[in-house]
């Protein structure tokens, strides 16, 4: 049985299916999911994140944690990626801090991780880059105490529900059979989450995300309790609406509701629902900011131009483009955002 046939039959039995149930099954259903069995990143998979881009991203980001950490008292300290990728980014972090006195021994490594393939991927990335390091299936598996938190392109894979205001009243975005047997999009009636019924415009999609919210506020309720820093970084949008559920595979548009297992399914984070959901959590919350904004603030052109010395001409070129790419308001630099949720006590974090 494929995947697809598996979702038919639960619609044909129960009725249509939410967004949010149908991107659960496409990405993460044990068998047939898209991230359970196959390595999505990369020139030879069907996207490229940031610290596959430039070996400088995560060279920052590493810098940031450790001012981050000083600032905190250098205290004992979780070090947690959740959707870790490949490993690349924490491999970059780890490599960037293992010189800063203190750091790594002061410190334990955790990656909240549910595929199998992607957790193979890591383990040989991360080998002997530090001694203590733990995968998880959850966040509440890692340890309860001062947090150094990462998510890196990991809110826009959280599934959603779209909602739609009409004349009649709301409905919500489903997915049904057309009479041919065939996946299609249906409006059924519904009452949408709260925060959605303040100033409903006719004919808008309107997306929420619960499992963000969710995440948000026990990130910033672990924070609160425990101290510590956490960085978001997303593309997404602070204030708006409509439809930006889309499928990836092979670096190109695919259809969302063909052949599901086989590509990307994301949507833009609503930074202003997560920030909100933060400071319900209890913590202070900086941002978004572009993520060219927050890069060049940590120094990213003046990196580049340093390791650009002695590098030859070919480097040099592939160091440019890079951090290029990844600050450019024409490329991810501003539709990529940085957010961070912070301990109430500790000041305005760099890049902010």
């Amino acid at each position: 049985m494929t995947l697809e046939t598996h979702i038919k039959e639960s619609i044909f039995e129960n009725g249509p299916m939410t967004i949010a149930d149908y991107m659960v099954l496409a990405l993460t259903q044990p068998e047939y999911g898209y991230y359970m069995r196959k390595d999505p990143f990369g020139v030879q998979g069907d996207f490229t994140t940031a610290p596959e881009i430039s070996q400088i991203f995560g060279e920052l980001v590493g810098a940031w944690l450790v001012t981050q950490w000083v600032m905190m008292g250098k205290p004992n300290a979780a070090l947690a990626e959740i959707g870790p990728g490949r490993g690349t980014l924490m491999a970059d972090i780890l490599r960037a801090t293992s010189k800063v006195k203190g750091f790594h021994d002061a410190i334990t490594v955790h990656l909240m991780e549910l595929s199998p393939t992607l957790r193979q991927k890591q383990w040989t990335t991360l080998a002997g880059k530090h001694p203590d390091i733990t995968w998880h299936m959850g966040f509440a598996e890692i340890p309860s105490k001062p947090l150094l938190l990462v998510a890196n392109e990991f809110f826009d894979a959280l599934p959603i529900r779209q909602y739609l205001h009409e004349a009649d009243g709301w409905k919500e975005r489903k997915i049904g059979l057309d009479k041919h047997g065939k996946l299609e999009f249906v409006l059924e009636a519904a009452n949408p989450p709260r925060q959605l019924e303040e100033e409903p415009v006719s004919e808008n999609i309107y997306e929420y995300c619960d499992a963000a919210t969710q995440m948000g506020f026990v990130i910033a309720n672990r924070i609160a309790t425990h101290g510590g820093s956490a960085l978001i970084i997303d593309y997404g949008y602070e204030h708006g609406n409509g439809d930006t559920l889309q499928a990836v595979r092979h670096h190109r548009h695919h259809e969302v509701l063909e052949e599901p297992g086989t590509a990307d399914l994301t949507a833009h984070v609503d930074f202003g629902n997560l920030t909100h959901a933060a400071a319900i959590g209890g913590c202070t919350v900086y941002g978004p900011v572009g993520q060219g904004f927050f890069l060049n603030r940590l120094g990213a052109l003046e990196r580049t131009a340093a390791l650009c010395e002695k590098a030859t001409e070919k480097q040099k070129e592939a160091l440019t483009s890079g951090i290029t790419r990844l600050t450019s308001a024409e490329q991810m630099g501003t539709l990529f955002k940085a957010l961070c949720i912070i301990a109430p006590a500790l000041p305005k974090p760099e890049g902010f």
